[in-house]
């Protein structure tokens, strides 16, 4: 392996994960599908897990992964009412397949949040 760069074999860096949305092994994703609402995208993941003959795991965990693969991936290029909106569509899969809802998934605001402690001692 030495002399391979992260450019990888074909020269466009770093855009594995871009691959493996276009060509997971798992699941035949249709276009623009995390580009929808929570409760679209949810269905869609179902409809392909449970489509799919070719994944490895229950058709649950294979939408849930990924799910959380691209929010993962996607990082600090989703603003915060796309992420909100993917973490819905979390518990409307969820949903979907009769599981419980994730304890605490309902995630706190800034302004719920306790304000941090002083670091000065003295105050």
């Amino acid at each position: 392996m030495a002399g391979r760069t992260k450019q990888g074999r074909k020269g466009s860096p770093r855009r594995w994960s871009r691959d493996v949305m276009a060509r997971s092994n798992a699941l035949d994703l249709e276009p623009g599908i995390f580009k929808k609402g929570a409760r679209a995208v949810a269905a869609s993941l179902k409809r392909s897990a449970e489509r799919s003959r070719r994944r490895k795991s229950p058709p649950y965990r294979s939408a849930m992964s990924m799910l959380t693969f691209y929010i993962n991936r996607a990082g600090g290029g989703l603003s915060a009412s796309r992420r909100r909106t993917l973490e819905q569509a979390k518990d409307e899969l969820r949903k979907l397949y009769g599981r419980p809802p994730k304890a605490g998934s309902k995630r706190k605001t800034a302004r719920s949040r306790r304000p941090a402690r002083s670091r000065n001692p003295a105050a």
